[in-house]
């Protein structure tokens, strides 16, 4: 009998010990479908007692908002977590078209060379998405091996360490995006360095991690979803924390700062998502060209070209097959501080 006790006591204790894991599982399984009844949505009606709406000092009125696909900041919805310090998460402020042209830049432009991908340990392709089509079908088999692609300074899967030697020019559009997210939230002195290009299919999943690889732990994560939707958990330093779960949908964007950072998260689950807000064109207008100051775009008139061909539904037909079953999530992160010019310089003011 003592014996029996004991074990038992031993199993509540790792179950204890791992908490994170526990719900990991069970959001994870097949077999017993979970309920989601405990996810936070954020629909009309079940905004959770776990969450207050997030509103900022200030909101500019940022012009390069349209030009990056974004709605009129002044309408963006913002949430903080009350037991996740650190977690914000802004619910879709993409426009339709502005959905489509990150999608889209994900899948052709940010997946090519000089960046790296997993595929590169396999095969070295130039051009992963044109070589997906280059017999005039879809080669599924090659579409679906896409799992990352790393942009800016390349995150090193093995050893968790940026290298001065191991990185890619940033992209511009991408970098103004998450400037004109930062002066939204108030971080003024973010600059978007390093990026991780996530592909999940329907049975993909990200284990637990932290997000401590940058020296700089006071940045923002900024981590963009588009396509099917995920359940995100998110606990703290600790497995042992019963973590949260929450609905990421498409458009949405997390942001994580400080204890966020620090704190235990995961992707046990892609679901079906529940409408197609990339499709949603009634309203769409072509961008017109006008007098704006971007802080890193250098082509104006190639990004509202790029932007203004989304709306061709057949330009968009093969891009919106794949996420049509697949989610892409961007997560940009800063590597340095605010007065290091590399990773050499040690001399710098925090």
């Amino acid at each position: 009998m003592l014996t029996q006790l004991m074990n038992m006591k031993r199993t509540i204790d790792q179950v204890n010990d791992n908490n994170f894991m526990h719900i990991f599982k069970y959001y994870k399984g097949n077999n017993n479908k979970p309920s989601f009844e405990n996810v936070i949505s954020f629909k009309k009606d079940r905004v959770s007692e776990k969450v207050e709406v997030f509103i900022p000092n200030y909101v500019i009125d940022d012009a390069r908002t349209e030009f990056l696909g974004l709605k009129p900041a002044n309408v963006w919805k913002t949430y903080k977590f009350i037991h996740h310090p650190g977690l914000l998460l802004i619910k879709n402020p993409f426009t339709s078209v502005g959905q489509r042209y990150w999608i889209r830049k994900c899948l052709e432009q940010y997946s090519r060379k000089p960046n790296k991908t997993n595929l590169d340990i396999e095969i070295i392709l130039n051009d992963w998405w044109k070589e997906c089509y280059r017999k005039g079908e879809c080669d599924v088999k090659l579409l679906k091996k896409m799992r990352w692609t790393t942009l800016g300074y390349h995150h090193n899967w093995d050893t968790k360490i940026y290298r001065e030697d191991n990185k890619s020019v940033f992209p511009e559009d991408l970098a103004e995006l998450c400037d004109c997210m930062a002066q939204y939230l108030g971080y003024e002195d973010f600059k978007a360095e390093a990026a991780i290009v996530n592909y999940y299919h329907l049975s993909s999943t990200l284990s637990a991690h932290t997000d401590h690889s940058e020296v700089n732990l006071e940045a923002p994560l900024f981590s963009f979803s588009f396509g099917q939707s995920a359940i995100f958990l998110i606990g703290g330093r600790e497995k042992s924390v019963t973590p949260s779960a929450i609905l990421l949908e498409s458009g949405d964007i997390a942001i994580m700062s400080k204890e966020a950072r620090l704190s235990y998260h995961a992707v046990p689950k892609i679901v079906p998502a529940t409408s197609e807000p990339w499709n949603n064109l009634e309203f769409s207008k072509e961008i017109v060209d006008k007098p704006i100051t971007f802080k890193y775009i250098t082509d104006k008139q190639q990004l509202i070209s790029d932007m203004n061909n989304n709306i061709d539904e057949d330009d968009w037909n093969l891009f919106g097959k794949y996420v049509k079953e697949s989610r892409i999530n961007m997560n940009v992160r800063q590597v340095l501080y605010r007065n290091q010019k590399s990773l050499h310089d040690v001399e710098f003011i925090k």
